[in-house]
């Protein structure tokens, strides 16, 4: 079981952290072109798309350095708790939207971080 959840906390690190680095470092208008499937940027201001890459990429930190350093790694469920959260967000806007391929591909991330924060609060808890 701790080895799923290491992978399964570094895919969604990953995934996060590129992500995230895309939005904090690309113009809204450049972003949208680079994903035109991400339609939910044109609903919100492009200081809120930086804010969130921000988000992102602290998260994906979250779920590994903690654990790795061995520094205060109660923090990774914490961490899967936000991206839960963020998921269960960003998943009502597609489907608001009715952006349905992209609702199922954020419930696939919401499930993996609640996967995670229900693994590393629970029996797999990092103790020390």
């Amino acid at each position: 079981m701790n080895i799923a959840l290491w992978i399964v906390a570094g895919l969604l690190a990953t995934g996060y952290l590129m992500g995230g680095t895309a939005m904090l470092v690309l113009p809204k208008e450049r972003y949208f072109a680079l994903h035109p499937s991400q339609e939910y940027v044109e609903l919100f201001p492009a200081g809120f798309i930086t804010a969130l890459g921000g988000v992102k990429i602290l998260g994906a930190v979250g779920l590994i350095l903690p654990a790795v350093l061995g520094i205060a790694p109660g923090l990774v469920p914490w961490a899967a708790l936000g991206f839960v959260l963020l998921m269960t967000g960003a998943t009502t806007v597609r489907i608001i939207r009715q952006e349905w391929p992209n609702a199922v591909g954020d419930l696939v991330f919401l499930a993996c971080a609640a996967f995670v924060a229900w693994g590393r609060f629970g029996s797999e808890a990092f103790v020390g």
